[in-house]
């Protein structure tokens, strides 16, 4: 049995809906299948997702709500007309959004996860409707019957284990089960949703849940690239990587799969398959467990972050000072801040920080209670700061790789200031400036994807 996930380009609009048909019906085996909510038809399009958040808004100022409401209603109503669905259907679309404003909530987090939640609900009910009038046995089921139970985090929820002993028992009804993703329900039955593209979370936890031989996400593309296409002109397709290969390159920025979903597939080790909706006979991407999986090439894949800053410390003999590093922390943890990494030496240490969780105020205090509590010689806010995650399963079996990997970045006139590897052994984390990222990825990819007689200068 195969659990398969749509992505919002992959339901935006009835011809799009029509491939997702083509789909189900080319494999019987894809008995369970999680909708997005409608994503952008054309570029300058706005997700149904963005529009109901402007009526949640709205709704929370007091504001006039028919314009967006039909804006709303327009997207599903066009997808109906293209498979001339029965008025009935629309009409209680409709009717849900038109009593959304009606509805109770704890306070306006909740009210901002209920709304939310709605892009990918109808679209569940939509989608049911069109699998059954094109023929294909389908049931709408909605998370709360079906058991998915969340933290009480109403806008990023986790999921908690009594989901899985409520699947366990869950008996799925004949045809195909169509299950909206996004959100679940904490324990006092309110709606709340897990981070921004959580579709791809509850595809992996019904996918566990239900013991699934594969689970298929479908987006817009046709696998996961060795190096963002953006940066590095037709990169390579990896064709096969690890659960951990592909947890690295999702923290160092990759978007073709949201990096907390991989998480229920792990535990239940599932085989995930990416592929692409309007290509699918394309092999996309296997994502499978470490065991028994053979590395073909040193390096999978490389990718660069550029949100980060550094808090610079240096202080003579801080490695002799006991609890130096947890005064640190403390003031981090009293601020609400967690940090990426913290390379140090016998009389420095770097702290990295995810900068969109700062503002500049909040730089400042840190900074200042930071000197206050340790008292550095030096201490100073690195604005100018990318990471590099350089990342393979056969990294490890590979002498020498650092020297491959840094004398094309000194060639290229690449500052690298600051090397971490990982203890996994499958990753490798440069620190570069801004400015120099795009350049490093571009000459670690020509080292190990390209042959050296097809290599090109890099600027």
């Amino acid at each position: 049995m195969r659990v398969v996930k749509f992505g919002g380009s992959s339901l935006a609009n009835g011809s799009q809906f029509a491939k997702v048909v083509a789909i189900m019906k080319a494999n019987p085996a894809r008995q369970v299948i999680v909708t997005s909510a409608p994503g952008k038809r054309h570029p300058g399009d706005t997700k149904v997702t963005d529009l109901l958040i402007q009526y949640a808004q709205a709704v929370m100022r007091h504001e006039a709500v028919a314009a967006i409401v039909a804006e709303i209603v327009a997207r599903y109503q066009a997808i109906a007309d293209d498979f001339e669905l029965e008025a009935s259907i629309m009409a209680a679309i409709e009717e849900e959004l038109d009593q959304l404003p009606k509805l109770t909530f704890k306070n306006n987090d909740y009210l901002m996860a209920g709304f939310k939640a709605r892009g990918e609900k109808l679209n569940a009910f939509l989608m049911t409707a069109v699998l059954n009038h094109e023929g294909i046995e389908a049931t709408y089921g909605e998370p709360k019957s079906l058991g998915i139970v969340v933290t009480d985090h109403p806008n990023d929820a986790e999921v908690s284990r009594e989901t899985y002993r409520n699947l366990a028992t869950f008996r799925r009804p004949i045809g195909v089960l169509v299950v909206p993703g996004f959100y679940g329900y904490t324990s006092d039955d309110d709606i709340a949703t897990f981070s921004r593209g959580g579709s791809d979370i509850t595809g992996a936890i019904l996918a566990n849940g239900f013991h699934a031989d594969l689970y298929e996400n479908f987006t817009d593309v046709d696998g996961v690239a060795a190096a963002d296409p953006r940066v590095v002109a037709n990169p390579q397709m990896i064709r096969e990587m690890t659960y951990r290969e592909m947890r690295e390159l999702s923290y160092g920025g990759f978007g073709v799969f949201h990096d907390e979903a991989i998480l229920p597939a792990i535990a239940g080790q599932v085989p995930i398959n990416l592929k692409n909706t309007n290509h699918p006979a394309a092999p996309g991407t296997m994502i499978v467990p470490e065991q028994h999986f053979v590395p073909k090439h040193a390096i999978t894949g490389i990718v660069s972050s550029q949100h980060f800053g550094a808090i610079y410390l240096h202080r003579y003999l801080l490695n002799k000072e006991v609890g130096f590093t947890l005064k640190i922390l403390q003031v981090l943890a009293h601020n609400g801040i967690s940090y990426e990494h913290m390379p140090s030496g016998i009389d420095d240490l770097t702290i990295i920080l995810d900068d969109r969780q700062l503002t500049e105020a909040k730089r400042k205090t840190i900074c200042a209670e930071i000197q206050a509590a340790v008292h550095p010689d030096v201490l100073k806010w690195i604005d100018d700061y990318a990471i590099i995650m350089v990342v393979g399963e056969g990294m490890a079996q590979r002498t020498g790789l650092i020297q491959t990997i840094l004398q094309p970045l000194a060639t290229a006139g690449v500052h690298v200031s600051m090397i971490n590897e990982g203890a996994s052994q499958i990753s490798l984390m440069l620190g570069t400036s801004r400015e120099s990222a795009n350049r490093a990825v571009k000459t670690i990819y020509n080292a190990f994807f390209i042959p050296i007689n097809q290599r090109l200068e890099v600027h």
